[in-house]
Formats: C-alpha cells, sequence, structure tokens
C-alpha cells in the first residue's frame, strides 16, 4: 500500500494578518517538499471553488505546477477536476494534466468528479446534464491524449502527456454506485467518504473490485484497476497528545464545513433517492443494487461517529470529550501514537486498498503539528510501500 496526502489547504477563522493565505499556502508547499523527502506516494490536490476557509484550493493546477519544480518523487495528482464543461471544458482538462504530466517527468494522476450544487450554481452547470458531462469527460480526455481528434473537433490536442499512454485516471467517488461506475469505467477510485466503517470500506472495495473485473472496454487505454481511500491521519507520541492535541476538534470542524458546504442534506436526500430506485431496480440494480439490499438486509446501524456528526449538521455544539470518544472508537479514522497509527495502516492495507490517502492538514491544526504528524507516519512508510 502506498501511503500518499491529500490537501484542501484549509484557512480557518480566525485569520491573523492580512497575508493568511499567503501563509497557508506557502505551508502547503513545506508540507509537499517534505512529503517528497519522506517517501510519500502522491500528493493529491482537491479542487473547490467558492469554499471560503473550507479549501483555498481553487487553482491546484497552478499549485501542481509550482510543486513540480519543488519535488523530484512524489507523484501529483489532481482529486479531482471537476468534470462538467461548464467548469473545465475537456479540452482544457487534457492540456492542463498533459502539461503538469510534462513539467514533472511523468508524474501526474488525474481524477475526474462532477462536483457539488454550490460549484454548479457557480457555473451555470445544469444539474441535470453533469452526471452525462462527467462521462463525456472520461471519454474525451484519454482520446486527446492519445492524438484521437474525434473528441477535439479535430483538432489535436497538444502537449501530449510525457507519459505512455497518458496518466492513470481516477474517479473520485462516495456511494457505492459511484464505486460500481467507477469500475465499469476502468478507472481508479478515490473513496472519498469520511468516518466511515471499516467494514463497509472492505464492502465498497470488494464492490468495485468487481465491477472493474467485468470492464472490457475502459474509457482509457489501460483499466486502472486500483482503490485510493481519503481518511484524516493525525499522529502524536502517545495517543492521548494525538487526540486532544487538536484532533478531535479539528474532525469535528471540518465535518460541519465540509457538510454545509457540500449542502449534505440536499446531497443526502438526492443520493438516498438514487439508492432506493437502484433498490427498486426491477433488473436488480447492478452491483450497487445488491450492494445495497445486502446491507439494508444486515440491518447495520450508525456508528457512535456518524450519530455524532448528525448532532454537529443539526448545529449541536459537541463536547471535544465526546467527539474524542467516537474519535477513539472509529477504526477508519488513524489517529493516535506511531504504534496505533501502524496498527490502523495495516488495517487499510489488509482491506486491499492500493493508496491510502492521509489528510493531514486539517482545521486549525498548527503548522508544526501537521509537519510532525508527517514526518511519524513518514517513519511507518517503508514498512507497507514494498
Amino acid at each position: 500500500m502506498k501511503v500518499d496526502i491529500f490537501s484542501e489547504i484549509q484557512n480557518p477563522r480566525p485569520w491573523q494578518g492580512d497575508d493568511h493565505e499567503h501563509r497557508r499556502i506557502n505551508q502547503a508547499i513545506e508540507q509537499a517538499v517534505l512529503a517528497d523527502e519522506l517517501g510519500y506516494g502522491c500528493w493529491w490536490q482537491v479542487e473547490h471553488h467558492g469554499a471560503e476557509e473550507f479549501s483555498l484550493s481553487s487553482a491546484p493546477e497552478l499549485l501542481l505546477a509550482a510543486l513540480s519544480q519543488r519535488t523530484s518523487r512524489i507523484r501529483l495528482g489532481h482529486a479531482a477536476v471537476l468534470a462538467p464543461r461548464e467548469i473545465n471544458h475537456p479540452v482544457r482538462i487534457a492540456e492542463r494534466a498533459a502539461m503538469l504530466d510534462q513539467l514533472s517527468g511523468g508524474r501526474a494522476e488525474l481524477g475526474l468528479t462532477r462536483s457539488v450544487p454550490p460549484e454548479w450554481r457557480l457555473f451555470d452547470a445544469d444539474p441535470a446534464t453533469v452526471r452525462d458531462r462527467t462521462q463525456d469527460a472520461f471519454e474525451a480526455v484519454p482520446k486527446m491524449w492519445t492524438g484521437d481528434t474525434t473528441a477535439s473537433g479535430g483538432v489535436r490536442v497538444v502537449p501530449s502527456p510525457y507519459q505512455r499512454p497518458h496518466p492513470p485516471l481516477w474517479q473520485a467517488a462516495s456511494s457505492p454506485a459511484s464505486f460500481e461506475e467507477a469500475g465499469r469505467r476502468g478507472v481508479g477510485v478515490l473513496g472519498m467518504t469520511l468516518w466511515e466503517p471499516r467494514e463497509r470500506v472492505a464492502r465498497l472495495v470488494s464492490l468495485y473490485r468487481e465491477a472493474a473485473a467485468a470492464c472490457d472496454a475502459p474509457v482509457g487505454s489501460v483499466v486502472n484497476d486500483q482503490v485510493a481511500f481519503f481518511t484524516f491521519v493525525h499522529c502524536a507520541e502517545t495517543d492521548e497528545e494525538a487526540m486532544r492535541g487538536g484532533a478531535a476538534a479539528a474532525a469535528a470542524w471540518y465535518t460541519a464545513r465540509a457538510l454545509t458546504f457540500f449542502e449534505a442534506a440536499d446531497a443526502f436526500m438526492e443520493t438516498m433517492a438514487r439508492e432506493q430506485a437502484l433498490m427498486s431496480d426491477p433488473s436488480g440494480g447492478g452491483l450497487a443494487g445488491e450492494f445495497l439490499r445486502t446491507e439494508a438486509a444486515s440491518g447495520a446501524g450508525p456508528s457512535p461517529a456518524a450519530l455524532v456528526i448528525g448532532r454537529i449538521l443539526q448545529g449541536e455544539q459537541v463536547p471535544d470529550d465526546e467527539v474524542y470518544q467516537a474519535l477513539s472508537e472509529q477504526d477508519s479514522l488513524i489517529v493516535g501514537s506511531p504504534e496505533t497509527c501502524r496498527k490502523k495502516l495495516r488495517a487499510y492495507a489488509d482491506l486491499g486498498i492500493d493508496r491510502l490517502m492521509c489528510f493531514q492538514q486539517v482545521g486549525a491544526l498548527p503548522h508544526e503539528s501537521v509537519l510532525r504528524s508527517m514526518r511519524l507516519v513518514g517513519e511507518l512508510i517503508p514498512e507497507f510501500d514494498r
């Protein structure tokens, strides 16, 4: 299992001084340079627009280009490009990713996603078309990379990527249906779920693997049969120091901001409706429908962590001790001493995860604390990257 880094460039209030954004961006560059030195596998940079303190990463292609000149080994992943063409036209996606691949000497990775309602509104994207637009981008970009001009109106898109046949393709996924969709497209899956019980992660991995194994017409030149999973990681000298040194507060802050920015209530209702349709589909609803029916039959209830998330979403100020306890019980979050983190990393590796995207710069965690956590996790990387 590769141990990677996932970056939002978070900038929580209260802000100190007029240069707070400049400091955060330069801290991200310092973290990426350190990740390169420590042997992390890939730096994954998110794309968000209008996210304010939740994420400064509105132009990830520029940051990744800068990192290509400051690093030498670590791979550089755009996770993920917002694929509706009103936000990013497929030609521009192909051009930018190919240029990054050239600048980095073949270290680019490219994920695509359909984005979320606030970003659709910002760019006047029609919610009814974003799913089809995303499929269009998945089909068009690899064709452009390999010289096929049918997807670009007869115009050859340049430059071509440095990697042959092209950089690995990925899809951000947060539901069983999107895990199946990624597998059927033959692209890697970027599991963007947080506080997910490990048992469910295992089932999602199996769902993806089965779909990828059945893919005989990948959108790219080859099937990228890989699972990457995103989780909150904070390592300190002891479990208590990791939890009480800001990890619990950071996790609560992130959860509240994420659910607000992503308009979780609307997204939740949309997901529930789609999953109900898959479960009720007379033809079976595919692998996702089978997954959801099995899950419903098991009677699995919400975890303590999920209950805490629900309280935070409703605006309750959950005491740090309760968040701390929920974090402690949540095996899917990697928080604790090096020994605790080693055990939790091993548990993910045993699930068949190929790349673990460690989300370490979270909320108000101090920059030095993030660097220390990165170093402590970095000492464990040789045990997994073999």
